[in-house]
């Protein structure tokens, strides 16, 4: 069971289409190495604690945003796609609980579903007011990984 008590919350979902089918959707998703293609900023991933790709495992990601360096720490809870992908994503100041499902739509389109909760504490708090900003750079992976996607293979 997930517990954050971090104060401020905002939540939102996003989804997108893909023309492709749903196994090969989810074979590029769960690929860790992708993550390189489509996550712009993504500089290194180091795993650090438990076994890539299951549950309970920490990976430290580094990230240049815009110049400024960036280190998070993914930590997976669910992993039984297409149903469901659950990790937290933890910076200085906030906490980003992500689910991802894909959904078949038919033999060449998936739905991309992308539920995201923001967990906020000292000065990140205000960062609640910024909330289109952090749409707007969800709102890039889930582009960034659908042309990504549909251009491999």
């Amino acid at each position: 069971v997930l517990t954050i008590n971090l104060g401020v919350l905002m939540k939102y979902q996003l989804e997108v289409n893909i023309q492709k089918p749903i196994d090969e959707v989810v074979k590029l998703f769960i690929t860790q190495e992708n993550l390189f293609k489509w996550m712009p900023g993504l500089k290194k991933l180091e795993l650090i604690a438990g076994e890539k790709g299951n549950p309970g495992s920490k990976t430290k990601l580094f990230f240049d945003m815009n110049g400024k360096d960036i280190e998070m720490i993914e930590t997976l809870h669910i992993s039984n796609l297409p149903e469901e992908f659950t990790a937290t994503f933890e910076a200085k100041g906030v906490v980003n609980k992500q689910t991802t499902r894909f959904k078949k739509i038919d033999e060449n389109n998936t739905i991309y579903e992308s539920d995201n909760e923001f967990y906020f504490s000292g000065f990140m708090k205000i960062m609640n007011l910024m909330s289109s900003a952090f749409k707007k750079q969800s709102r890039k992976y889930l582009e960034a990984f659908k042309k990504f996607a549909e251009n491999e293979g």
